[in-house]
């Protein structure tokens, strides 16, 4: 009975060991981190320049498809190799962009035509202004429903749903 009795340990603390190291890989793949960044993948950044060439892949050697030319433009990184990151813009158009181009600053595009801007993340509080579609306004704080944006000027918050360069889960304080 003794060697039975070890025998099932030694079985159980495998299994231990194998369901552990398979909820550390569930757990990764819910989050993927960039190669080399270790940031999470995807993210949002804005273009830093005011042109930059979109590549067909992670080179300079990589044909230039098109040329994003709006500075403050919110980009999602999907991917990263070396000094490259992958990203796309709010229609899903994108590729490769060398990093240098790019900056931490967030920002957004409104999506909605006339999207009213509160005073309060409510909307029966005072208009501060109201934005057009297309609209890039610099991202500072989220509630979950809610975000505060600038742009011309103005600042106040609006729906996040109108919204495109925020993830609707993301909270900022």
């Amino acid at each position: 009975m003794s060697a039975s009795f070890s025998v099932n340990r030694h079985f159980v603390a495998l299994i231990s060991v194998f369901l552990l190291a398979f909820g550390v890989v569930a757990a990764s793949a819910q989050e993927k981190r960039g190669q080399v960044t270790n940031l999470p993948l995807p993210r949002y950044v804005s273009m830093k320049a005011a042109e930059g060439n979109v590549r067909r892949g992670p080179s300079l050697t990589h044909r230039i498809d098109w040329v994003f030319k709006r500075r403050g433009m919110p980009l999602q990184i999907t991917a990263e190799y070396g000094n490259w990151r992958k990203v796309q813009d709010h229609d899903g158009a994108g590729g490769w962009v060398h990093y240098a181009l790019l900056s931490g600053v967030r920002t957004v595009l409104i999506e909605s035509d006339l999207l009213p801007v509160y005073t309060l993340p409510d909307s029966n509080s005072q208009v501060n202004a109201h934005f057009e579609t297309g609209v890039v306004a610099r991202l500072e704080q989220c509630t979950p429903d809610w975000c505060r944006i600038s742009a011309g000027g103005y600042r106040g918050w609006t729906l996040k749903n109108n919204l495109w360069g925020v993830d609707p889960s993301e909270i900022r304080e």
